[in-house]
């Protein structure tokens, strides 16, 4: 099992940047898939990015590619999105996942592919 406790987020205007980050607990971090999505209010829940349980493959959504980078450092157990050129359609609840299936692919664009989620953390772009 992984606890998930995202932070990073905030306040920025629109055209600004932010980096949230994702630190795991255990020592399988490497194991996991990794993925952020967001959940703005009324709206349901969201695929941003992913990448691999190595870092070798990331996936983005249409409407953040371009933007937004999600990386990882396996020795800290962190997972991190770099979110540049904010826009207010952003603001979100922003929430990292982990899934241990051993395959990856486009399946990690799937909210229902994820065992474990963090709390989540706010992410609000004033225009």
């Amino acid at each position: 099992q992984v606890q998930l406790v995202e932070s990073g987020g905030g306040l920025v205007q629109a055209g600004g940047s932010l980096r949230l980050s994702c630190a795991a607990s255990g020592r399988t971090f490497s194991s996991y898939h990794m993925g952020w999505f967001r959940q703005a209010p009324g709206k349901e829940r969201e695929f941003v990015a992913a990448i691999s349980r190595s870092g070798g493959n990331t996936y983005y959504a249409d409407s953040v590619k371009g933007r937004f980078t999600i990386s990882r450092d396996n020795a800290k157990s962190t997972v991190y999105l770099q979110m540049n050129s904010l826009k207010p359609e952003d603001t979100a609840i922003y929430y990292c996942a982990a899934d241990r299936t051993i395959i990856a692919g486009a399946r990690l664009t799937l909210v229902y592919e994820y065992d474990y989620w963090g709390q989540g953390t706010q992410v609000t772009v004033s225009s």
